[in-house]
């Protein structure tokens, strides 16, 4: 086994320091290829694969403990461990998903329905332990923290997009943006990637959409709108002539 698989099987047992350096090393093991190994076009090992895996979930999982900013060493690890544990189920999930599409033979519009059924099976088991996990240690609030990182912010992000670009949105509307867009983080948390993440949530926004548009609202004119306002916006800015201040000599 060479050293970047055994650091990245080896990293959920270890303090949060020696984890670190073995991020450094995975990243130098990575690189450390002869120069004409570099200059072909082999693709990259199943050890290289990994390498940069391990890497991107430790430093995904590193932001989310800093914003969590736990003082207790104990909880950090578990955490941590969650986290990642969840990261590479959800890897494991797709994987076995595409293996078992391959083997069945089937053609793309089958195999894409047939995909989405079984990532609603098997993700349904691999959320709930994965909350549950982090409730044992965390507060509500900070469970919201992790769920809201791990797919981008997306709920805060697009709940501030609405509330500007429809102004006259009712503390109703609000409410009801607000839960659909909880719905999707909900789900987007088990996708696979961040193209799988944002799709999820766009299909809610269509469905946000659909309700704004059936109590009151037109959302293709406030978007339009709101298009027409910020170009008049920066007609003004590129208008104004840029003050430039002198220093008394």
């Amino acid at each position: 086994m060479d050293l970047v698989t055994h650091f990245a099987r080896l990293n959920v047992r270890m303090p949060s320091s020696f984890r670190a350096t073995l991020v450094l090393l995975a990243v130098f093991f990575l690189f450390l290829r002869p120069a004409a190994a570099q200059e072909s076009t082999s693709p990259a090992t199943a050890a290289e694969l990994e390498a940069v895996y391990f890497v991107a979930i430790e430093n995904r999982t590193a932001d989310i403990l800093k914003q969590l900013a736990l003082d207790d060493p104990a909880k950090v690890t578990r955490i941590h461990d969650a986290i990642i544990a969840q990261y590479r189920a959800l890897k494991a999930r797709d994987e076995a998903i595409d293996n078992e599409l391959k083997a069945k033979g089937k053609d793309a519009a089958a195999a894409a329905q047939e995909r989405a059924a079984l990532l609603s099976s098997k993700s349904k088991p691999l959320h709930e332990q994965f909350v549950a996990k982090l409730s044992a240690d965390l507060t509500p609030d900070q469970v919201e923290t992790v769920k809201n990182k791990m797919t981008y912010n997306k709920v805060k992000v697009t709940y501030d997009a609405y509330c500007v670009i429809i102004p006259d949105l009712t503390e109703k509307d609000k409410t009801k943006i607000l839960e659909m867009l909880k719905e999707a983080r909900e789900e987007a948390m088990d996708g696979g990637s961040a193209t799988e993440k944002s799709a999820i949530f766009q299909k809610y926004k269509d469905k946000i959409n659909d309700y704004l548009n059936a109590n009151g609202h037109d959302v293709a004119k406030a978007y339009k709108d709101w298009d027409a306002r910020q170009q008049a916006v920066n007609k003004t800015n590129e208008a104004t002539p840029v003050k430039v201040s002198q220093t008394p000599q």
